[in-house]
């Protein structure tokens, strides 16, 4: 069983549980302070009036009795007469019944049970008597016993606990739904959507809460476009003077040392490709109309024109899928991906699998690298974060791959995980949601 994962469920489950606690304590209260000694007093007066009109009866002359068995019914409900057969026995399960039979045994000195009347009768309960040598047989009506102090304790009760549950649940409700606003509004923040201002309505705690979240927001906001603003500004000074400095080394006199000038170029376009990569992670790589497109086609592509640049990669399509969602962003996460187990992976062949369940299409980018620890899955996402402490560019790129992988996930609602692979080696998890009309092909 899971526990609720909402705010207003578990609030909702707490209060529902602390109303049945209530009400079946207040239920055994009212039954055994309340209910019972008042059955047992209205049983016991019953007794007593049954009692006396069975002896009544035995003593009055004969001429007299038809009167006196009309006024009983007349003015009690009880109708008396003298018992010529025995009564079918028949169990009953009300409490006052049973309160009565034990009054009437306590005032004969032997059982007295109460049966139901005969099938025409069948709403009237019957008790024989004896009394003067005698057996009386005294009926009355199940009407007699209408009034259900039991019943009406528990109505009241289960109304009390339901009104107070829905006014509970309601007003819950009415003090969650600005919270769920700030959650929805704190998700589409971590997409990257554009900030919209939460309406600062309600009680005055909740107010001061959103007025700061929405001051907070826009902070945030500022800070991003100005950390933008001033990566590309950097960006725009560094590439002007290694754009002067390629032109240079491309000007230079064919006698100069090739291993020299080929080192330096190739640090030039690693400072080049560094500088993107930070521009990429500072902009946030905003999302991009999404496309239909087949995942099984869409990941041919990347793989063939890995080949061609000469990674060995092994591409095991199992059941794709086709799904709508930002290809670029696909692109630039696969790509990112792959160079990732192609660097660590070692000279075994990277894996590329992909299938599809009913809620989520899987990729999987496996190698046979010497793995990663479990403790550093998810600091490798941070930017510049290498498990290589050197920082070689023989050994490592600049640490912003997976940074922006995650970024870019995290904007398009997918999940990405670093897995141990079965065997050695490490397996890159990319889970993407599907929407409720996306269809699968094996």
């Amino acid at each position: 069983m899971h526990k609720p994962r909402t705010l207003f469920a578990r609030t909702g489950s707490t209060l529902t549980v602390a109303l049945l606690v209530f009400l079946l304590f207040s239920v055994a209260v009212v039954f055994h302070y309340i209910l019972v000694p008042v059955s047992k007093r209205a049983a016991d007066d019953l007794a007593t009036l049954m009692m006396l009109a069975a002896q009544t009866w035995v003593e009055l002359p004969p001429e007299t009795r038809p009167d006196f068995e009309r006024e009983l019914l007349e003015g009690y409900d009880l109708k008396l007469e003298l018992a010529d057969t025995s009564l079918p026995f028949s169990e009953n399960l009300l409490p006052y019944l049973r309160f009565l039979e034990e009054a009437l045994t306590r005032r004969t000195g032997e059982p007295v049970p109460i049966r139901s009347g005969a099938p025409d009768t069948a709403k009237w309960f019957c008790v024989d008597i004896p009394m003067g040598g005698r057996i009386l047989r005294i009926s009355f009506p199940h009407a007699r016993i209408g009034a259900r102090p039991p019943i009406a304790s528990l109505l009241v009760v289960a109304a009390g606990a339901l009104v107070i549950l829905l006014t509970s649940l309601l007003l819950v409700r009415r003090l969650i739904r600005p919270l769920d606003r700030l959650s929805r509004a704190t998700r589409r923040i971590g997409r990257g959507a554009t900030f919209t201002p939460l309406p600062e309505t309600g009680p005055r705690e909740l107010v001061t809460l959103t007025r700061g979240f929405n001051r907070m927001a826009g902070e945030i906001e500022e800070l991003l476009a100005n950390r933008t603003t001033l990566f590309a500004g950097i960006s725009h000074d560094l590439r002007t003077p290694i754009t002067r400095m390629q032109l240079a080394l491309e000007m230079l006199p064919a006698g100069n040392d090739p291993e020299l000038i080929a080192g330096l170029r190739q640090d030039l376009e690693e400072m080049t490709r560094i500088i993107s990569d930070t521009l990429d992670l500072a902009r946030g790589l905003g999302p991009h109309a999404p496309e239909d497109i087949d995942l099984r086609e869409f990941i041919d592509g990347i793989v063939t024109g890995q080949r061609h640049n000469g990674a060995s990669i092994e591409w095991t399509p199992n059941s794709c899928c086709s799904c709508s969602l930002d290809t670029l962003a696909l692109q630039r996460v696969l790509t990112n991906l792959i160079e990732n187990g192609l660097r660590y992976g070692g000279s075994t062949a990277l894996a590329l699998r992909c299938h599809c369940t009913g809620t989520a299409a899987v990729i999987e980018v496996l190698d046979r690298g010497t793995g990663i620890p479990a403790d550093a899955h998810e600091q490798l996402f941070q930017p510049f974060h290498r498990l290589e402490v050197s920082r070689s560019r023989h050994t490592g790129g600049s640490g912003l791959g997976l940074a922006i992988v995650r970024q870019l996930c995290e904007v398009h609602g997918w999940q990405i995980r670093l897995l141990p692979r079965d065997g050695g080696g490490t397996c890159a998890e990319l889970r993407i949601p599907l929407a409720a009309g996306a269809s699968q092909d094996a």
